[in-house]
């Protein structure tokens, strides 16, 4: 299990800003972001969780708090006590719709006290959140990249995913053919090439697949090369070079996959990253 997610970790980028450290007190909003997740780390509570269409939930241990794909949102602390909270915004991958965000729930809820050795990194992280020491936000922004990995780790170990690609690399064959995936991208993947490497009948690894990651091996596939060329457009790469590299014909054909898993160009995806730097 570890060499998949080991692997996995270094295909993809996670870059994590903290915008808010300290005493929360009443009510404080957060917009619906589509580009990124939102960690709400919760030293002290209690805090209530508001989001649309759900019942409030009350914090009132340490824990973590992940909203890979956020709506608006509230958190609510008493008015004087108030409650101590680091804030962060969360780009994995490229943003938006991707393999990694899609195998979380909507909503992931972990107290600290269970995610196993990570009381040094709470420990340094709280030191920096709330001082005011110079460097301050660059360790923390590195630290919550940390613990979001330290997160993924926990919910593939515990089972917690929500499909996708974490789900998928729990599952002894499967995870052989997703590997492969991973590694080679711009392959000429087909069905009986992928179902192969699984060890599997086409139909029993097209159903299994399915059943396990929550979309069909050629979705998926899709959606790994167009995570893939994000991250390679935002380091520069031309679009018609990116397309060769993950396995698309040329430019085009990567015009049309992201339309297809973003709703964008990749130009116009490329600027709305800048919009957000």
């Amino acid at each position: 299990m570890t060499e998949p997610l080991d692997h996995l970790l270094t295909q993809f980028s996670l870059r994590a800003g903290v915008f808010y450290t300290g005493n929360l007190c009443g009510l404080h909003d957060f917009e619906r972001d589509e580009l990124r997740g939102h960690l709400h780390l919760v030293k002290s509570g209690p805090v209530q969780l508001i989001e649309p269409g759900k019942a409030a939930i009350v914090i009132e241990r340490p824990t973590l708090v992940f909203l890979p794909r956020p709506q608006a949102h509230r958190l609510l602390a008493d008015e004087r006590a108030g409650a101590d909270v680091v804030c962060a915004t969360v780009m994995l991958g490229g943003g938006g719709s991707n393999p990694i965000a899609d195998s979380l729930p909507d909503t992931v809820m972990i107290e600290l006290g269970q995610m196993d050795g990570i009381e040094e990194i709470l420990g340094v992280m709280f030191a920096e959140a709330f001082d005011d020491r110079s460097g301050r936000q660059a360790v923390l922004d590195r630290l919550c990249e940390v613990l979001m990995i330290r997160m993924l780790r926990h919910c593939l170990e515990q089972g917690t995913t929500h499909g996708g690609v974490l789900s998928g690399l729990a599952d002894p064959k499967l995870s052989k053919a997703l590997e492969a995936i991973h590694r080679e991208p711009a392959r000429d993947w087909d069905l009986p090439s992928m179902a192969a490497k699984a060890g599997m009948s086409r139909a029993r690894f097209a159903d299994r697949f399915r059943e396990v990651v929550g979309k069909p091996p050629a979705d998926y596939l899709a959606s790994w090369r167009v995570m893939l060329a994000q991250r390679l457009l935002a380091r520069g790469h031309p679009a018609k070079s990116v397309a060769v590299d993950v396995g698309y014909g040329g430019s085009s054909a990567l015009h049309r996959a992201f339309v297809r898993k973003l709703g964008v160009s990749p130009s116009e995806w490329l600027r709305r990253q800048a919009d957000i730097e």
